[in-house]
């Protein structure tokens, strides 16, 4: 089923957006006047490209063109999630809306990216207003799951519910906002910290390093795992929050806070965060900026990944999604994937012990294939390696495509050898692997024959791959 959207904007936030959809393998048109769009979407698309595969274990969807467009009305054409992303003023994006509709499926989603903006004040003039919902993300759009999706009141859910749907498929986290308030909720609590930290280095208390050291060491650990309520409710012991808020909940009221005043953004003032920023950041570009941002949000979500936490939980759920049947190719395509930038050591390579952990989700991937599968162990039966043989061919580095083609090179009875050659996406041989496995009864933690329906496919499987070579 051919899948298109529209971007409407392609600043730093509409790039993202093209990027996600794209590479979730949705056709995406863009719509922007600026001769550089394509250059400045282009740039973003890369950096995607290369970190947003680094999260799944499961082989990405093939890739969505990206085509740009003279006019908004070619743009819209046909597109079923339509994601307007032009700078935050009113009037303009009001105008955008009126000529989208003028030329969009009435069944489209048309979604805005403001940061501030209620769905009522975009509606203005609208002749299908309900059609209109925000869907406010973060940079970068790629990575960040978080979506703010605002409806409003007294409009019918359809469109909300359809944006939630095609917002999620992509490995989106749509939060359906459930009363449209100015700046949403988490912008609200980030411009409060924002104002709090321009005090600071107003009043000379903090420099720009300082302050973000201090999230950065600290509390935004914490709040990348577990958000506010929570961390202060495991502050507050045993006793749990209402501990914590008897305890601290007075120093509230002392005058710690200038959160009612708003500092003047006057020239000393800009210059000092100005200057102070460009220290902090040192000689590199943006570019190199972006791509460490990219790499440590990688490191970090595939920590709470394993754990299954927070954002992590997301990108498991996500990885099932993608997750397709292997087919019946010889040699069987077992892992397809994008090596992640915590799988490498200090040559800056992929580490063996990740080598071991391909050849093993390969492996993994062919007890599926077979129906020796999570349920297949839960009743009691597994296949357990025995001898792993691996072989280093060459290096292989964060960021490149790699995939492991299988054979079964014996499944008699109890017994199952599998060789496996794990390949750069040039088809340039990195590795193999022979791996000798025997079935297990959990109960017995001794060998024995599979069962029936997983043997026949094993000695299938076995049989096919022998008349191939």
């Amino acid at each position: 089923m051919r899948k298109l959207a529209c971007v409407i904007g392609g600043g730093v936030i509409g790039g993202g957006w093209v990027a996600r959809f794209a590479l979730m393998g949705w056709e995406v048109r863009v719509f922007d006047p600026d001769p550089r769009a394509a250059e400045r979407i282009g740039a973003v698309v890369k950096g995607a490209e290369r970190a947003l595969p680094m999260l799944f274990e499961s082989p990405m969807p093939k890739p969505g063109g990206v085509s740009y467009h003279a006019t908004l009305a070619e743009a819209v054409q046909g597109a079923s999630y339509i994601q307007e992303s032009v700078p935050e003023d009113l009037d303009l994006k009001v105008k955008v809306f009126q000529e989208v509709q003028r030329h969009c499926s009435c069944d489209a989603v048309i979604a805005s990216s403001t940061s501030g903006f209620r769905p009522s004040q975009l509606r203005e003039g609208l002749e299908r207003p309900g059609q209109l919902v925000v869907a406010h993300p973060f940079n970068p759009v790629y990575l960040l799951p978080l979506v703010e999706l605002v409806q409003g009141a007294n409009v019918d859910p359809y469109f909300a519910d359809k944006a939630e749907e095609i917002l999620t498929g992509i490995g989106m986290y749509p939060l359906r906002i459930r009363s449209e308030i100015d700046a949403h909720i988490a912008d609200r609590l980030l411009e409060a910290v924002w104002r709090e930290a321009l005090w600071l280095v107003k009043d000379g208390l903090a420099t720009t390093q300082e302050i973000d050291d201090s999230i950065r060491y600290g509390f935004g650990l914490r709040w990348a795992q577990m958000g506010l309520f929570e961390t202060y409710r495991i502050a507050g012991g045993e006793a749990g929050m209402a501990h914590f808020l008897e305890k601290f909940g007075p120093a509230l009221k002392w005058p710690w806070s200038r959160l009612t005043e708003v500092p003047d953004l006057d020239a000393d003032l800009v210059k000092t965060i100005a200057d102070q920023s460009d220290a902090q950041s040192g000689n590199r570009g943006i570019r190199d900026l972006e791509r460490l941002r990219d790499d440590n949000l990688v490191a970090i979500l595939r920590a709470l990944k394993g754990q299954g936490a927070a954002a992590g939980k997301l990108l498991k759920e996500q990885d099932d999604r993608l997750r397709r049947p292997l087919g019946d190719g010889v040699p069987l395509v077992t892992v397809r994937r994008k090596v992640p930038v915590d799988w490498t050591d200090s040559n800056g390579h992929m580490n063996e012990g990740r080598y071991g952990q391909v050849f093993s989700d390969a492996s993994e991937a062919l007890m599926a294939h077979v129906g020796a599968d999570q349920a297949y162990i839960a009743a009691g039966n597994s296949y357990f390696t025995a001898e792993t043989n691996i072989r280093y061919r060459a290096e292989t580095l964060a960021g490149e495509d790699i995939i492991v083609e299988t054979r079964v090179a014996l499944g008699a009875g109890k017994k199952l050898r599998l060789l496996h050659e794990m390949k750069g996406a040039n088809g340039d041989l990195r590795a193999t692997c022979d791996q000798f496995l025997l079935h297990v009864s959990l109960q017995t933690r001794r060998s024995c024959p599979p069962l029936p329906d997983v043997r026949q496919r094993i000695e299938a499987l076995a049989s096919l791959h022998d008349r191939a070579r």
